[in-house]
Parts: C-alpha cells; structure tokens; sequence
C-alpha cells in the first residue's frame, strides 16, 4: 500500500498511538529477550510517523535510524524529532544503510508491506552486524479470529487472509535469509483502555486493512463497535495478541 496516497499518515497517531505506559510495556517486552547485550545502533524499518524509534533510541541509549517508503509518513515521524534520531527513506527490501551497520533491525506491523519478505529479511541481515537481532511485532494468519474488531467488520477476514502470512510463513522466511529464531512469543497487548475509546480510535481508519473496505461497509461495522461500546463496562481494556519474534543474525 502507498500511504502518501492516503490520508493514513496524518491520521495515524490518532488512529494508532500508544499510551506511555503501552509503549514502556512493549520497550520492556522487546529489552526482555535482550538482557546482557550491547545495542549501540538500531535500525526502525517501516517506522512509519516513529511511534517506536526514538523510544527505543532512548531505552537502549542507542542511536536509531528510522527507514519508510512514504514521505508523509516521515514528514510526521521528523516532527517528533528525538535525540540521536535520524530518518531516511528507503523500503524493507533497500535500505539506505551500510552492511553491518546496526546491532538490532526492530520491525512494528510492518512484513506484510513487504513485497518480496525474503528480500527484506535477507537486507535485515545485511546492514546487521555479526550476532545482530532482528525484532518483529507481526499480526499473523493464525490470529486472524482473534483480533478485536474482526467480529465488527467481517469482511475484513478475506483481507487479512489475503494480507497478512503464517507464522510458519514469517519463520521460514528469516530462516532462508539465515537467521535462527532465538525468541517468540504471543503478547496480549492494549490497544484502547475500553470500547469506547478503540471505536474513537478506529474512526480514524488508520490501517491498512480498514481503509480498503467500502465506505458503507465500514460505516456499519463502525456503528456495531460504537453500540457494543455503549454496553460494554468503562473499564473493560481492549486487547490484541501480537506476535513478537527475536531472530539472530549468524555469529
């Protein structure tokens, strides 16, 4: 998808963003499998408006470069600015970089954009030092069931089968690029404190999957989702399962 052909990177953070105790959650959660190492150079590839790179520049003291196709996108991540932060355009499959150029290639929803994920991975591994990591946040096939707006929106589950891949799939393909995966887990993310709140959220419609359904059928499921939120308790937390893998790069 080319987000400077959407209106989605103005929207984003509205759509999209943390709060700060979401996003200290998932620095904890991806420093977690990391502990004892030295991250001195990072690489956020698909940074988008930077939801993560300078958060993470911070986290592990590291410089960070943060990578996207889509010059809206990084217009919005260069407003944020941020210590030892820098963004350069460049895709999944080309970065900007020099080989062994980072210790850690960090990833947020972003390999199902990839148009050759073999490819990407393989330049993971490139501007990657010896032993480097690649961390990915990844929705997945398998999850598909259970993301919290599918049941709104059914006809997002042909879009999802056709968009996102297997976890077997994301795994195969960094170990035909070389990697080994070191870590992965399922990790039951907020998304919106309540109902309520993720409706406001998705009246944005900024995602990838959202903003291909007709305008009616969006309506509608919008419409479901506000009811259901008016019936639902204020404090019922709105969860997703993400899927967070830690891929090592050969030694």
């Amino acid at each position: 998808m080319d987000y400077d052909q959407t209106t989605m990177p103005s929207a984003y953070d509205a759509g999209r963003g943390y709060s700060r105790a979401v996003l200290e959650f998932w620095l904890r959660t991806i420093a977690a499998p990391l502990a004892g190492e030295h991250i001195s150079d990072i690489l956020d590839l698909g940074c988008g408006t930077g939801r993560y790179t300078a958060a993470l520049a911070a986290h592990f003291g590291a410089a960070a470069v943060g990578v996207d196709p889509s010059e809206n996108m990084l217009a919005e991540a260069r407003r944020k600015g941020g210590r030892n932060v820098t963004f350069l355009r460049g895709s999944g499959e080309a970065t900007p970089l020099a080989d062994a150029w980072v210790d850690m290639v960090f990833m947020s929803m972003v390999f199902h954009h990839f148009h050759s994920p073999l490819k990407a991975a393989q330049e993971c591994r490139r501007v990657l030092r010896s032993g480097g990591v690649a961390c990915l946040r990844a929705g997945a096939t398998d999850r598909i069931d259970s993301y919290p707006y599918v049941p709104f929106f059914p006809d997002t589950r042909p879009l999802l089968r056709k968009d996102l891949q297997s976890l077997a799939f994301i795994e195969s393909t960094f170990e035909g690029a070389g990697f080994r995966r070191d870590h992965h887990e399922v990790v039951l993310s907020e998304v919106a404190a309540n109902w309520t709140e993720y409706s406001d959220k998705l009246a944005h419609r900024a995602d990838s999957i959202l903003i291909q359904l007709a305008d009616h059928r969006f309506g509608a499921g919008l419409a479901a989702l506000r009811d259901h939120a008016r019936q639902a308790s204020k404090n019922e937390r709105v969860i997703e399962p993400v899927d967070f893998f830690v891929f090592r790069a050969p030694r």
